[in-house]
């Protein structure tokens, strides 16, 4: 099986390092991976200037644009071997909830959408390093049973590992995305020269954690696994637009 990994903390991170070597021992893996940390990209690409991939010392290939940019670029030619499927992180921070639309991390497993197998972005819920090995584990675990899953094409699963140690965690629970509260405002700065500049806040608090969301089991601490689809199509409403379309003409 081939393997394309990505991730949004650049190609040097800690987290990319460990999920290579968690997955190649039983696969066979590629990193392609931005040169630089890129949260917050979401499902951006470089369109204005061309993208220059360098391999690197240790086989990784780095990339001066976004995570989505990095698959994009890997499975549309560049790679000379067909990839089976995409796996994205270890993300040193949470993905939960509605970070799921501004994450870099979930955009590059997105990204892998044109593949038969689905795709993973794999979050340890902590910004330090401690616990990787936890969140290492568990990504093995899921990529090896991938086979017997039984998704659709253009199908992710967001999966979020707790900042514990491998015995403390409880298991593994099914979930769906939580909900934040509207962010802070941002913070003004300003330059020597007296520019204003402004630094976006830290995303709201979550609104809806109740039972049953990535929220509340991460609280517990359980894995979460959260299946994400592609299709952002509201059907359930598409009558009710089709009768207000209507009555405009």
């Amino acid at each position: 099986m081939r393997i394309l990994i990505a991730n949004d903390d650049g190609v040097h991170a800690p987290g990319l390092a460990a999920l290579h070597d968690a997955l190649s021992a039983f696969a066979d893996c590629t990193v392609v991976a931005p040169q630089q940390d890129r949260s917050g990209a979401s499902s951006s690409l470089t369109l204005d200037r061309p993208l220059y991939p360098q391999q690197l010392d240790n086989g990784f290939i780095s990339v001066d644009g976004t995570p989505t940019d990095c698959v994009h670029l890997a499975l549309n030619g560049y790679l000379q071997q067909p990839m089976d499927m995409v796996v994205s992180g270890i993300n040193l921070g949470a993905n939960l909830g509605d970070d799921v639309l501004y994450s870099g991390t979930v955009a590059a497993a997105l990204e892998g959408r044109f593949l038969q197998r689905p795709a993973f972005a794999f979050s340890l819920v902590s910004r330090h390093t401690t616990h990787l090995p936890t969140a290492s584990w568990f990504a093995r675990q899921f990529i090896e049973g991938q086979h017997k899953l039984n998704l659709p094409p253009h199908s992710v699963l967001n999966v979020n590992i707790p900042n514990l140690p491998l015995d403390e965690i409880r298991g593994i629970k099914l979930t769906r995305l939580g909900h934040r509260a509207r962010a802070a405002a941002p913070v003004k700065s300003v330059n020597p020269r007296g520019k204003a500049g402004y630094w976006l806040a830290a995303v709201g608090l979550e609104v809806d954690g109740e039972e049953g969301t990535d929220f509340h089991a991460i609280k517990q601490g359980y894995v979460t696994v959260t299946p994400l689809q592609l299709d952002r199509t509201f059907h359930a409403r598409l009558d009710d637009v089709q009768h207000w379309v209507e009555g405009l003409l």
